[in-house]
């Protein structure tokens, strides 16, 4: 039982688990002139890279650092344009209420609708981003983003079209809200992806809350119309960048080389453990033999940190199989060949097999764990949106639009607070852990963040309740509700990392189809919220104590669950490795 996390009983190594840091006393890596495997010697303790790289110059493990946090940087930029649709209307409600002639609830809807789009687009873009890969629906999403924000400028005072407009635009977001941090774990090795990931968090979450700020006085200056051609302009000027400087991330890649997917643990791995300081060799049919993942993202040998040919009666005895392999490495591909959308299959499985994947996954827990962490904490500040239009374009407050879109500075202080914290705790954390338990690292590890999600989140929902409620009677300043917006969306980023790093570390094999689960979970639950939210305020008496404490306690009952999913979560990554729902349900 290390750290609290309950070993298997059946399996002698579970996928996900790996021998993450290396121990000086027990070298893991090539030195003088043994080969063993990959590491990360940039730093003062080598570190294995995980998943390991090939030879192949075109595997993205294998590029630059520079250039992978360029597409990084560049796919997280239009997801922030993407992902600002869906507050785009905060500050609005009231103008737009006019101007459409519609109730309060028919504007909430129209975030919804929004909402409803980028969860159907996750769904179908499944099947073609595992098959095809990544960039051709990058490339797409950005185009269709201009057009449907110009489109959604152009509906003025046409409710129907509006709508029609916010659908598509909410499939058009899809690829950025799923694709994006299953594009951290193409590019970056395990120990590479926490910083990451909570910056394309912060760009998924955080952007949208700096939204409304800009878009109270774009209002008040030019027009609501403006915020949407704002979007279509910025997106028009993304869309090169997008063409030219982001080139295919997804990789087939050898099973044996995906040490953190395998079901027995690499020999060389294996041997370390059990021998201490020996330094066993890694060969090309080492590799091939020590396991399967059921991937399909596959490649062949590979070098990104240190390196060095086998020696000895080694070196004889695989020569020819390591000549072969050297013969096979493909040649880099030219810029031009690498601005093609499409460069070859990444899987051979069923287009109609993988729509229907990420349906089964609902069923396994750890899946079902990572949609309520981060999917109900994003509905909460969804309703807390719909809330603070209603206390702060109303009664009691009756602020204007820009006032209103400046409350929300607020919540993007929270995301950067968020942002922040995860940053600095989620990788840190799971070094220190991997290093009190031996060298060994869990993707439990991850769970971690769960703590300071509780903490924060948690806080924010009970406090925006009753200082919301309490601006009724002039007994809190506007100050406090805002500060506990803040924490919420703090939180809300948190759990946003935690189990996006949980799911990509765990169960690389099938990110995709896990961040499809938690957009099509977060997404619908959001729109559901957006359709009752002025009903339920009003069956209160538009008092939101009562419905915030209950939120806030689910919230509390949802964060103590991850407690037995830390402990007994090696144990379900075995069970549903040796008993697959996706074969059960035959869609593998």
């Amino acid at each position: 039982m290390g750290l609290g996390i309950l070993e298997d009983r059946v399996l002698a190594h579970v996928p996900g688990t790996t021998r993450y840091f290396d121990d000086p006393e027990r070298p893991q890596y090539a030195v003088d002139g043994v080969e063993g495997l990959k590491c990360d010697t940039s730093g003062p303790v080598p570190i294995i890279l995980v998943p390991q790289p090939s030879d192949d110059p075109n595997d993205p493990l294998n590029w630059p650092l520079w250039k992978r946090d360029l597409i990084t940087f560049i796919l997280s930029l239009v997801a922030i344009l993407a992902t600002c649709l869906g507050p785009i209307l905060a500050a609005n409600t009231l103008t737009l209420s006019i101007d459409f002639v519609a109730s309060f609830t028919m504007i909430a809807e129209l975030t919804g609708w929004y909402l409803l789009g980028v969860g159907l687009g996750a769904f179908i873009f499944v099947p073609s981003g595992r098959i095809w890969g990544k960039r051709h629906l990058f490339v797409a999403g950005t185009a269709v983003l201009v057009v449907t924000a110009a489109w959604s400028g152009a509906s003025r005072k046409n409710y129907r079209s509006m709508v029609v407009s916010r659908v598509f635009q909410g499939i058009a977001t899809a690829p950025f809200e799923s694709l994006v941090n299953a594009a951290v774990g193409d590019l970056y090795c395990v120990h590479q992806r926490g910083i990451r990931m909570a910056f394309t968090n912060l760009a998924t979450f955080g952007g949208a809350f700096f939204t409304p700020i800009l878009v109270g006085k774009i209002t008040n200056t030019l027009g609501w119309w403006w915020t949407f051609y704002f979007v279509a302009i910025f997106c028009g000027v993304c869309l090169p960048l997008v063409f030219f400087f982001c080139p295919e991330t997804a990789y087939r890649r050898e099973t044996g080389l995906n040490l953190d997917l395998l079901d027995t643990e690499n020999p060389v791995l294996h041997e370390l453990q059990a021998n201490g300081s020996a330094r066993p060799e890694l060969a090309a049919e080492d590799v091939e033999k020590s396991g399967h993942s059921g991937n399909g993202e596959t490649s062949r040998t590979g070098l990104n940190g240190e390196g060095s040919s086998p020696s000895g009666a080694h070196r004889a005895t695989h020569a020819p199989a390591m000549a072969a392999e050297k013969s096979k490495i493909p040649p880099k591909a030219t810029f031009v060949q690498s601005l093609a959308l499409f460069n070859g299959r990444k899987t051979d499985e069923s287009f109609w097999k993988l729509l229907l994947r990420p349906l089964p996954l609902f069923l396994q827990p750890a899946f079902a764990w990572a949609c309520l962490i981060q999917g109900l904490m994003i509905g909460w500040t969804v309703f807390i949106g719909v809330i603070l239009a209603q206390f702060f374009l109303s009664t009691p407050l009756w602020w204007g639009e820009v006032k209103t879109g400046y409350a929300y500075t607020s919540a993007f202080i929270g995301a950067i607070l968020g942002f922040v914290v995860a940053g600095l705790l989620s990788d840190w954390s799971a070094k220190k852990m991997t290093k009190w338990n031996g060298g060994v690292y869990e993707p439990e590890f991850r769970i971690v963040l769960v703590i300071p999600q509780m903490i924060l989140g948690c806080a924010g929902l009970y406090g925006w309740g009753i200082t919301v409620d309490g601006l009724l009677y002039s007994k809190y300043h506007y100050a406090v509700p805002l500060t506990f917006f803040a924490l919420e969306v703090a939180g809300m980023v948190i759990g946003a990392v935690a189990s996006s790093l949980y799911i990509v570390d765990a169960y690389r094999d099938l990110t995709i189809e896990g961040f499809t689960c938690m957009i099509i979970f977060k997404n619908i639950f959001s729109f559901a919220l957006t359709l009752k939210a002025f009903d339920w305020l009003i069956t209160q008496g538009t008092k939101a104590t009562p419905l915030f404490n209950t939120v806030a306690s689910i919230q509390v009952g949802v964060c103590v669950l991850s407690i037995p999913m830390y402990i007994f979560g090696k144990r379900v990554r075995s069970f549903f490795h040796r008993h697959d729902l996706l074969e059960i349900f035959k869609v593998r």
